[in-house]
């Protein structure tokens, strides 16, 4: 597999998904963030558990031509990609699975081959008529791998009798700046809304050169994290329109031409005539479903797809019955703090730049990445600095 190849077609699924998820009624408006590689990395895993047309559903969406493809690039994710580096001086990391099927059935041998070897997973047999307990211990599985930052992945009743498997994973990052920023010179700015109010925000701000690039009608920063002797590095980026109304059009950029986020990374860095970005929090939940099946797939969430996860005659039945999203993200002077988990609930049935500014006090879109691979970790919009 051509790993290189695998994460640039992650990134495109990325940007689909989030331009979705952002036009969502329950993103519309809001402060969001999310991270379309804990929502890729579960679906890889159903669908090294399915076969027929909804395997090839799955393969299309995700933009791979096998399972084995699949599986290989969640390894490579979860023991390159997220890798701990907090003994040497770069980012903490953590990638967890887990895997929790009634205590009736079992797991195909070849399906709990892949669940150990490639997602190392946690796997647990439960009583699902207990729906209550089963939906605590997932949602402490979480929280205790998201640090205590994801407390409730499964809200109530998203359980029941006849629920058969829950597949989870849970996905954690912290990392320094290279160069903290002073918190006695944050100072309180105004910000600018999308309805052309305005509120004030605490804005961070620093005297130093940045990486910055210049485009069309948008400007990107990148701040690099401490990375010690880590190999990889980790970076985010804001993504800051040039009009305070202009963040649907940058969107729809990103998500049109394939390729976009790794065109417009800044490489040089460069004084600024005015430097502030805000700092910001956000938490954000979302039912996933409806926008998958709004993306075209459909097929996975029918009985009669899901044959490779367990024993027949029970396969035949099992479909997936709801995916749900959560993330959190904190930046300040000191870094970021930012966490994800992704469950899915089975059932049975650049131009050349003099001095320039970059004031990010209108809405903005923002991402984590790791620049060697270029993997995306996080996407999200900020709105309103002031809104978690």
């Amino acid at each position: 597999m051509d790993i290189k190849e695998a994460i640039r077609n992650h990134g495109d699924v990325a940007m689909v998904i989030t331009k979705r998820i952002l036009q969502h009624d329950e993103a519309k408006g809001s402060n969001v963030v999310i991270s379309p590689l804990s929502i890729y990395v579960l679906l890889s895993l159903v669908a090294a558990g399915s076969k027929g047309p909804p395997l090839d559903q799955l393969l299309s969406f995700l933009k791979s031509n096998s399972v084995d493809n699949l599986n290989a690039f969640a390894s490579h994710i979860i023991d390159k990609v997220f890798a701990d580096a907090s003994s040497c001086g770069g980012p903490r990391l953590a990638f967890a699975n887990g895997v929790w099927i009634d205590q009736s059935i079992s797991l195909k041998p070849s399906f709990q081959q892949v669940v150990d070897k490639y997602y190392k997973a946690m796997l647990s047999q439960v009583n699902f008529k207990q729906a209550d307990k089963v939906i605590s211990l997932v949602n402490s599985w979480v929280e205790k791998n998201t640090n205590g930052l994801i407390k409730e992945i499964l809200p109530p009743g998203s359980v029941d009798g006849f629920t058969r498997l829950i597949l989870a994973n849970a996905l954690y990052f912290k990392g320094a700046w290279d160069k903290k920023f002073d918190a006695s010179k944050t100072v309180k700015r105004d910000f600018y809304l999308v309805d052309g109010s305005s509120v004030e925000a605490p804005f961070m701000t620093d005297k130093e050169d940045q990486y910055v690039a210049v485009f069309d009608g948008f400007k990107v920063l990148a701040l690099p994290y401490s990375q010690g002797s880590d190999p990889r590095r980790f970076s985010m980026y804001f993504f800051l329109p040039d009009s305070k109304d202009g963040l649907g059009s940058l969107i729809e950029k990103l998500d049109s031409e394939p390729g976009f986020i790794d065109r417009h990374i800044p490489r040089r860095k460069h004084e600024l005539g005015k430097f502030m970005i805000p700092k910001f929090k956000i938490s954000f939940g979302i039912e996933v479903s409806d926008v998958l099946k709004k993306l075209g797939l459909v097929l996975p969430f029918y009985e009669g797809g899901l044959l490779e996860m367990v024993e027949p005659p029970m396969a035949r039945n099992l479909s997936i019955s709801k995916i749900f999203h959560k993330a959190f993200i904190e930046v300040n002077e000191e870094g970021t703090e930012a966490a994800a988990s992704s469950a899915a609930v089975i059932q049975y049935m650049s131009a050349p730049i003099g001095l320039i500014e970059f004031v990010a006090n209108h809405p903005f879109l923002y991402l984590i990445r790791e620049d060697k691979s270029g993997t995306l970790l996080f996407i999200g919009q900020v709105l309103n600095p002031l809104e978690d």
